[in-house]
């Protein structure tokens, strides 16, 4: 089975070459107990070694049921350890913040062997060596002679061919060491042992057959083996040890040094709580931020007017690439604008058919402003006057059917009176201290009171009067009727009433920007529209190229166009100005792309632009916060860095510590990349602790940094940690401590195991 042909082996120590084993060629028995005597330093340990696969030898062969290993890479020795190897050492090498059960389960978990297999296995062999009773102790908790039975049932759990022991005894006293050279013997009928000792006594007593070495060569074999080599078939299995392995190997360490562990972890932990506290600051900012930005801005309304600012042009000198700034040179240089920064806005009837086609699911609300005048007569004190309507009026924004827009219900209460979609009916709008302007009370007719009832105010009339008994012609003009009493009077004219105070919600930052005034329908511009087109002086002004008002010609340099007097009197013609109310910032994007379609492989000039005011201060606030977040993150991020050096440092000190430990993994068929994955797997959970510490801690100061907060701002649970934040921040300390310990994991996976074992 076993064939040892010629083998040397050899150590040089500078220019001193010392030779161990000097070509050995023994073949071994399936089934015999080998004793290896000779005194120190004559090779016998060196011999095993060579023999378990923990070495290599310089010249020769082993051959392992007529398999040569002398090419065989390091994955195949650490797959021959495992499948084929059992070692007993004189100091157990047990690893000791594991359980024995554990211990014993170990080798299978890198031969592929499913959970519940590897207990079953793991209790029968314990069971054999009379430790059934002891499965879940520590070693530290058994005796020497307790503990190389563990040794031994963990040799044998994974039926290996071949078991080796190197001075099971040695450390035991005489009682125990009989009955650990009975149980080796008794494996010995079914298994090829090959025991190294210098008790010659133990040796006769118990070996079938005994080989001497002496200064590397081997002096006597009481009986040899000569049979010729048998053409068998030997397949290694690779061996594996999952992450999950590793984590229980690395998790059972740490706990052996908790409070080491934990400094560790909180020590690096700072970073992330650094982090996770800025960017709790930063999201609750962002919070209060886009609360004031939508109960503000996201009824704010997309502004399409005649004339409008196109933000994708510039201005620029055409040569500014070539001028340097603050130059010393005695010259002026000409300042030329490329392109003019104003677009013009043809608005007609057709782009308002188009803006009428909006999904109404989109908006809260749609006003057109127009240049119409209203010819508004009041009473006061039984006399009728004109009222200045020019900054006092604002038309309700409406749906596309006309109804109550959700601008007014969603920020506005009524209170007092009603809101109707009547064009007879006005709401006058007052401020959160029920304050009107001086000069809308004016235009009502409260001259002198401080204060006015709603009584009052509410079913106040007005007359609204129409061209054809506002003008009179007189030769080729017109003039007003300045007959004011009678106007209030006449039968055409159409009556107004306030039917309503309006003020703004005390939630609603949408409503306090909205000022003072009087609100009205929609349909009441509408009517004024639709009966001042056919009106007298509408019709005469169409046909004449003067203004009928003031009878002033219409040139290029006229104070105002025919089409501004048009629309000033009434006549039916586009507005000058639309606002479009978004329900919410997404159906703002669905707007806005519906407004960008219209203007899809059209010209430049007729295209039709607008003015997203909510979008320009949005992108300017949260580039703010964005900014200020970026550089506080980078301050911590340089803790992070720190930490990750430390974890590297800690890690090494850990590979130092588990020295022995990574000799009795490579002993047992661990791969280097397996040694490796339990220091990553180290990595792994310190850095999980690290950051969940470094979040947990993060979420107890938050509590005292919002009373903080409030008491200087009346800012209520501003800071607040997002979850997916945390999440990424708790990865984040994963990633920085594996990377941290990847130096020092490589260079555990590279250790000798020979001289790993040796470590105590």
């Amino acid at each position: 089975m076993l064939k040892l042909k010629n083998i040397k082996k050899s150590y040089e120590v500078a220019s001193f070459k010392q030779v161990v084993l000097n070509n050995i060629s023994i073949n071994f028995r399936d089934k015999e107990f080998v004793s290896i005597l000779g005194p120190s330093g004559s090779g016998k340990t060196t011999l095993l070694n060579i023999i378990g696969g923990l070495d290599r030898y310089d010249s020769g062969n082993l051959i392992i049921n007529g398999k040569s290993t002398k090419h065989f890479k390091n994955r195949e020795l650490d797959a021959y350890r495992n499948n084929t190897i059992g070692f007993i050492f004189q100091s157990y090498n047990l690893i000791n913040h594991m359980s024995i059960l554990s211990n014993v389960e170990l080798c299978m978990t890198l031969s592929g062997v499913s959970k519940k297999e590897r207990k079953q296995r793991a209790i029968s062999a314990l069971s054999k060596v009379g430790l059934k009773d002891h499965i879940h102790k520590k070693p530290n908790q058994l005796s020497g002679g307790q503990m190389q039975r563990v040794a031994i049932a963990r040799a044998l759990v994974n039926n290996p061919d071949i078991i080796l022991a190197d001075e099971p005894t040695g450390a035991l006293d005489s009682k125990t060491s009989t009955q650990i050279m009975e149980l080796i013997k008794e494996i010995a009928k079914d298994k090829l042992v090959i025991m190294v000792t210098h008790n010659e006594e133990l040796a006769k007593k118990y070996s079938s057959r005994i080989i001497t070495l002496k200064d590397g060569e081997m002096l006597d074999d009481t009986n040899p083996y000569n049979q010729e080599d048998k053409k068998e078939e030997y397949k290694l299995n690779k061996t594996s040890m999952n992450f999950f392995t590793a984590l229980n190997l690395s998790f059972n360490n740490i706990l052996t040094k908790k409070g080491r562990t934990l400094l560790t972890a909180f020590a690096s932990s700072i970073g992330i709580m650094g982090i996770a506290l800025i960017l709790s600051l930063s999201n609750g900012f962002k919070i209060q931020i886009d609360k004031f930005e939508k109960d503000t801005l996201s009824q704010a309304p997309i502004v399409v007017s005649k004339q409008t600012m196109d933000v994708s042009k510039s201005v620029v000198n055409k040569d500014s690439e070539n001028l340097k700034k603050y130059t010393s040179k005695k010259k002026v240089y000409k300042l030329e604008t490329i392109e003019s920064l104003v677009h013009e806005n043809k608005i007609t009837y057709e782009y308002m058919s188009y803006i009428e086609n909006i999904d109404e699911n989109l908006i809260g609300g749609l006003s057109y402003i127009r240049e119409t005048n209203f010819n508004i007569l009041t009473k006061v004190d039984g006399e009728a006057k004109i009222i200045e309507t020019k900054n006092i009026l604002t038309q309700m924004p409406s749906l596309l059917d006309g109804s109550i827009s959700n601008i007014i219900t969603d920020n506005f209460d009524v209170i007092q009176g009603n809101i109707t979609n009547n064009k007879e009916d006005l709401f006058l709008l007052v401020d959160e201290k029920n304050r009107v302007s001086e000069g809308v009370l004016k235009s009502l007719g409260f001259t002198d009171e401080d204060e006015i009832d709603f009584s009052d105010i509410v079913g106040k009339e007005f007359k609204l009067i129409l061209n054809n008994d506002f003008y009179k012609k007189s030769n080729q003009n017109y003039v007003q009727n300045y007959d004011y009493n009678n106007l209030y009077d006449n039968k055409n004219a159409l009556t107004l009433k306030i039917s309503a105070v309006i003020r703004g919600k005390k939630d609603s930052d949408f409503a306090k920007l909205s000022g003072t005034g009087i609100i009205y329908n929609k349909s009441l511009i509408d009517y004024v529209i639709e009966n001042n087109t056919n009106s007298s002086i509408v019709k005469d002004q169409i046909d004449s190229n003067y203004n009928v008002l003031t009878l002033e010609k219409f040139t290029d340099k006229s104070s105002v166009s025919k089409d501004q007097i048009l629309a000033y009197l009434g006549y039916k013609s586009p507005a000058y100005l639309i606002q479009i109310y978004p329900k919410d910032f997404d159906s703002k994007d669905k707007v806005l792309s519906y407004l960008d379609k219209y203007n899809k492989n059209k010209e430049e000039k007729d295209k039709l632009l607008y003015l997203d005011q909510a979008e320009l201060i949005t992108q300017m606030s949260g580039s703010i916060m964005d900014a200020i977040t970026i550089v506080l993150i980078a301050f911590s991020a340089i803790s992070l860095v720190v930490s990750t050096i430390m974890i590297g440092i800690i890690i090494y000190i850990s590979v130092l510590e588990r020295t022995k430990e990574i000799g009795i993994l490579r002993a047992i068929g661990a791969r280097k990349k397996d040694i490796t994955r339990v220091f990553n797997a180290e990595t792994f959970i310190i850095g999980l602790t690290s950051g969940l510490i470094g979040i947990l801690c993060a979420n107890i100061l938050i509590v005292p940094i919002n009373k903080i907060i409030y008491k200087l701002s009346d800012l209520n649970n501003v800071a607040k940690l997002n979850v997916v934040h945390a999440i990424i921040l708790v990865i984040i300390s994963i990633i920085l401590t594996t990377i941290g310990g990847l130096l020092p994991a490589k260079m555990a996976s590279k250790k000798d195991p020979v001289e790993a074992l040796k470590t105590e």
